[in-house]
């Protein structure tokens, strides 16, 4: 059972991804911690000669001002909610950043960010993979498209018998529980050659948890897995997608694999994701 939720919130005025953290709090009666960083300015290393004070602090204050008012804004979607909250303001680097949520998150059942937004924000880009792969918690991305709350009626399972792929359905079986229909899609570039059906096992330990379950194999060629994934879900009006998120650690440096990192990039419902 989920009993806590930490999201981080974004910094545009129009951002979904607080609204759906609270409301997914609101599903489970759970607390919630909103979190806004006021990134340090990041000054490019071309940038020759000194750069002027009042610039600097100009883009501090500014950093600061949308934080704070990211918190206002979870303030009150908590409060209309009712549900019990707390906030945490910090200056960091986008670095710096990237691992205090991840270390925070770790002592919350579930972490909810804003889809991460690759080439135009570097902070969301760093945190969602730090948080995915550091923190030991599942993680929801929320498409910046997102309109509405927290609502798992038909989840999507995306599922390739790997270590990732079961650890997001273990962790994502509180929200499986309360879906009305869950799904399991395979994609594969060939036709399975044995009677087994892939996937029946997993359908039949989600069975014994009381849950509705169905097997759906898509077979392609020339598959791309990701836009595979995508297209079906759009197809069968899912909710959420449930999976596995791959990728590795270079020096502190996360790296998305590529098949997660194409689904992020083209999300459009929240997808669950553990490593």
């Amino acid at each position: 059972m989920i009993k806590d939720v930490i999201v981080n919130l974004g910094l545009a005025e129009r951002d979904p991804t607080g609204d759906y953290a609270v409301s997914m709090a609101e599903a489970f009666e759970a607390h919630i911690l909103g979190v806004a960083f006021a990134y340090e300015p990041v000054i490019p290393g071309t940038v020759m000669g000194g750069i002027p004070p009042e610039f600097i602090d100009a883009q501090r204050n500014d950093a600061d001002r949308k934080a704070r008012a990211a918190l206002a804004r979870f303030e009150q979607a908590a409060k209309r909610a009712g549900v019990t909250f707390e906030t945490h303001l910090a200056e960091a680097s986008i670095a710096g950043g990237a691992d205090r949520f991840s270390r925070l998150a770790r002592r919350f059942d579930i972490a909810v960010v804003g889809q991460p937004r690759h080439g135009q924000s570097a902070a969301e880009d760093v945190l969602s993979e730090a948080v995915l792969f550091d923190s030991g918690r599942p993680v929801v991305f929320v498409p910046f498209i997102q309109r509405g709350g927290f609502k798992p009626d038909r989840v999507m399972i995306a599922w390739d018998g790997s270590r990732a792929a079961t650890r997001a359905v273990a962790d994502g079986l509180p929200v499986l529980q309360k879906a009305k229909t869950v799904e399991i899609v395979i994609v594969a570039s060939k036709p399975e050659k044995s009677d087994e059906v892939p996937g029946a096992d997993l359908a039949q330990h989600l069975a014994r948890h009381g849950l509705q379950v169905k097997v759906k194999r898509i077979t392609s060629p020339d598959v791309d897995v990701a836009s595979t994934l995508l297209s079906y879900a759009a197809d069968a009006s899912a909710d959420m997608i449930v999976m596995g998120g791959y990728g590795h650690s270079r020096l502190r440096e996360f790296v998305l694999g590529g098949v997660t990192r194409a689904l992020l990039e083209s999300m459009t419902v929240p997808v669950l994701m553990s490593h």
